[in-house]
């Protein structure tokens, strides 16, 4: 899950740098402005790669994503990214779930088998 979440995350990093030049064009935001929103949102996701396993990791991407679908108001694409986004994270934390799960189940079928196995 963690893989899945983190290229989720990475991905969002670039979305958020290229949605902050974006923003730059807004005459009424100052360039300073942006890119300290820019930059806070841009090394959140970052630092939540390294979270993930961590109790509240998953809740912290959660709140990225709303705050990244918020983003629209000031850049309207970004309804429409977070959107994309949100989906992405949804999909990296359900299947990544099953694929751990999958994962654990062969590694104890695989012990199991070893353990029957007499040594040669």
């Amino acid at each position: 899950m963690r893989t899945l979440c983190a290229s989720t995350l990475i991905g969002e990093f670039f979305v958020l740098g290229f949605a902050g030049l974006v923003a730059m064009k807004d005459d009424s935001l100052s360039m300073g402005t942006v890119w300290t929103v820019c930059g806070v949102l841009m090394a959140l996701s970052v630092l939540l790669c390294g979270m993930l396993g961590r109790p509240g990791g998953l809740a912290l991407g959660w709140a990225l994503q709303l705050v990244l679908i918020a983003s629209g108001f000031v850049v309207p694409i970004m309804f429409f990214l977070g959107l994309v986004f949100g989906g992405l994270w949804w999909a990296s934390v359900h299947f990544g779930g099953k694929i751990d799960a999958a994962k654990a189940r062969w590694a104890a079928q695989a012990a199991a088998e070893a353990a029957e196995s007499p040594a040669p």
